[in-house]
């Protein structure tokens, strides 16, 4: 029987993010590579492939006269990828955008935000006792100052969400210099009641 385009793509899928979770699904017997022929030189090159993936610093090995890296261009990064993701997944072409497997849909119809916060930091949406904790944790830290909202007062009537936004975050940071590993050290990592005021 011939495959329903939608169970297909569906299937592409769940391979696609199968070789972002376990890179080492490629048999050990076979290497994952590309041969590329150097037609100035008549040179063979045999590249690595990560997660069916050419990395750049597999490409710079095929050398010019000058011993010059070979470079890949390639305009409006029409077939570059910067990063693979556990956490998201988008295809901009077919609309998709989901994270840890979620479509974004079902999440903003079914899910609160911080049950997405969950999934996006743990990998998936939490129990209802994973909830409760969660939820407890997460409100002990929603003190604001009232130097902040103070300072949040002073902004213009028509003044740029996004920019009170970002320094609003700037002016709660000092607030807790304590926190700062500029200023305290590397150790304050080592806390995590600091690190999770931060």
């Amino acid at each position: 029987f011939p495959l329903n385009p939608i169970l297909h793509f569906e299937m592409e899928r769940i391979n696609l993010i199968a070789n972002q979770i376990q890179p080492n699904r490629v048999s050990a017997k076979k290497p994952e590579t590309v041969s590329i022929t150097d037609n100035r030189n008549g040179k063979q090159y045999e590249l690595a492939l990560k997660n069916g993936h050419l990395l750049g610093t597999e490409l710079a090995k095929i050398k010019d006269v000058n011993g010059d890296p070979m470079r890949y261009y390639d305009p409006g990064y029409t077939n570059t990828i910067n990063c693979t993701s556990k956490v998201s997944f988008i295809d901009g072409d077919k609309g998709i955008l989901e994270y840890r497997g979620y479509p974004i849909e079902q999440l903003a119809e079914k899910s609160t935000f911080l049950e997405v916060a969950f999934l996006l930091i743990y990998g998936e949406l939490p129990t209802k006792q994973d909830y409760k904790t969660w939820q407890r944790k997460i409100m002990t830290h929603t003190y604001v100052h009232t130097d902040v909202s103070q300072m949040m007062k002073s902004f213009r009537y028509d003044a740029h969400p996004m920019g009170m936004l970002v320094s609003t975050i700037s002016a709660v940071s000092t607030f807790h210099p304590e926190a700062n590993p500029a200023l305290a050290g590397q150790s304050v990592y080592n806390s995590i009641k600091i690190r999770n005021k931060q």
